[in-house]
């Protein structure tokens, strides 16, 4: 059973996530949102072209999946920003001193986003001009 849309589906949640921890000035979680949000769509496209991907990095996912599709150098550029936000954005000793959300700002959060949204609309393009 092939569990693309699951994955898909969940990632589409976890961005509409992520806009809400904005809402709510939860600027480091947002920033997690929308790696997780883009993790779990890049996985849906691995799923859905039969490539198994695992870990966490967002553009190594990438790379491996540009051996199937052409992966466009601005989404491997976006996914950069969201790798830097798996781990800093939920734990205190990501920094000397100080907790996560003493670093994260808006306009961080907003970048998230804004590169979640690029990866998956690739993604979405992808799979539903193919399916």
């Amino acid at each position: 059973m092939n569990r693309w849309k699951d994955w898909y589906e969940q990632g589409i949640r976890d961005l509409e996530k992520a806009k809400l921890d904005i809402e709510f000035k939860y600027f480091e979680w947002a920033c997690f949102s929308a790696q997780q949000a883009s993790e779990k769509v890049i996985k849906s496209l691995g799923l859905f072209l039969g490539v198994d991907l695992w870990g966490h990095s967002l553009t190594e996912m990438l790379k491996i999946l540009s051996k199937n599709v052409s992966i466009p150098e601005e989404l491997i550029n976006k996914a950069k920003i969201l790798d830097l936000y798996y781990i800093p954005s939920r734990y205190p000793n990501g920094f000397p001193e100080g907790k996560p959300s003493d670093y994260f700002t808006e306009e961080q959060a907003k970048e998230a986003i804004d590169a979640a949204n690029h990866i998956i609309q690739y993604c979405k393009g992808y799979i539903f001009r193919k399916k």
